[in-house]
């Protein structure tokens, strides 16, 4: 979570980077179902190597909408958009019925806001939000010596809130940053990440708020973490470090609460922390990982192949074998989860944007 994407291939790879990982996100005349001829041209919404993927839907069409994450019902889809052209100048939540493209604001309105997830029930949806320190979009991230940065707001804090955008519940409440949030399956505990140890490290908690737990410990960005289908492992993008440079500039930034994402590998560990071990070692941008419904295999968002564009989305298994590229986007594909049955698949991508930066909402049948 936390990641923002809109592509056109002329883009450098900090503007890319920029696009692709500040989070992200309506809809015009063309109908939900229209699926474009299988081709391996960037216009169409499916590639005739994506042999994974069948009956292809665009499920939102215009702005920047991200992060879809499926209700348990796999009736729905909770997401962020950020249109400027509709007054909405930065990311705020939204729910989505499948395959309806009609869309319902959840969030306030106000404020910036990142990483929606529903609980248990799907009656609740859990994002995380700037509104309650002023109205207006925070600053945007800044670019410091051809880097792409993103911001790590202390404003954010964790809210539930019901379907009609009622908020329900304050589940944070300090002075530090608080997000990217996601639920087990076992309908007991979040896991999101915050600064609040003077690192970004991962938490949990129960769904109440209570009981929170620190279960990173290790110099570095730890982040976008999300559960098994048990709910007994956990996978998420770190940072690593190869020289002493790169920890003395990761600190450096941190303390100008910013920090850099395009160098970042995937860990998997239990539920409680233990037994972390390092799933990949391609180089520069792998995130937005989530695990297969068996839970043998994970999927994520990379760019090893280029340390540029494309950003396409890749299997693996458990074990770090097994490496399968499943899109094949030109620009980007990102933020993959599998529907709570295992029968579909929900990506956001640049595809079939008309070359501009707009990245929408698609789903797929998904083919073993």
């Amino acid at each position: 979570m936390m990641m923002t994407k809109r592509f056109t291939k002329s883009y450098t790879i900090v503007t890319i980077l920029f696009i692709a990982l500040s989070v992200l996100q309506s809809c015009n005349s063309k109908p939900a179902n229209s699926e474009a001829t299988t081709t391996t041209d960037s216009s169409a919404i499916h590639f005739t190597e994506e042999k994974h993927l069948s009956n292809v839907q665009q499920l939102s069409f215009g702005g920047e909408n991200a992060e879809a994450y499926w209700s348990f019902d796999n009736s729905m889809l909770t997401f962020q958009h950020t249109n400027k052209n509709q007054g909405i100048p930065c990311d705020q939540i939204f729910l989505l019925n499948v395959p309806d493209t009609t869309r319902k604001l959840i969030s306030t309105g106000k404020g910036r806001t990142t990483c929606s997830f529903f609980l248990p029930g799907d009656t609740q949806i859990l994002y995380a939000s700037t509104h309650l320190s002023a109205d207006s979009c925070p600053p945007s991230p800044p670019h410091v010596h051809g880097k792409y940065l993103w911001s790590i707001y202390g404003e954010y804090e964790i809210f539930i809130a019901d379907l009609k955008g009622n908020i329900v519940k304050q589940l944070t409440n300090n002075k530090y940053y608080d997000a990217e949030g996601t639920v087990s399956p076992k309908g007991d505990k979040i896991i999101f990440t915050s600064d609040r140890s003077g690192d970004l490290e991962l938490y949990t908690m129960n769904l109440d708020g209570s009981n929170v737990k620190q279960i990173t410990n290790e110099l570095g960005y730890d982040g976008g973490a999300c559960f098994s289908p048990d709910g007994s492992q956990i996978i998420w993008r770190a940072s690593h470090f190869d020289a002493d440079s790169e920890r003395v500039e990761y600190k450096d930034n941190l303390k100008k609460h910013l920090v850099s994402p395009m160098k970042m590998e995937l860990f998997i560990a239990n539920a409680d922390g233990s037994n972390r071990r390092q799933l990949t070692t391609l180089g520069a941008a792998n995130w937005a990982p989530c695990f297969s419904p068996d839970g043998k295999k994970v999927l994520f968002s990379s760019n090893h192949k280029t340390k540029s564009i494309p950003f396409n989305i890749y299997s693996i298994n458990t074990d770090g074998t097994n490496l399968e590229q499943i899109s094949f986007d030109k620009v980007f594909d990102a933020f993959a989860m599998f529907s709570y049955d295992g029968k579909k698949l929900a990506w956001c991508s640049n595809r079939n944007n008309g070359g501009t930066r707009e990245t929408n909402i698609f789903v797929a049948d998904w083919k073993q």
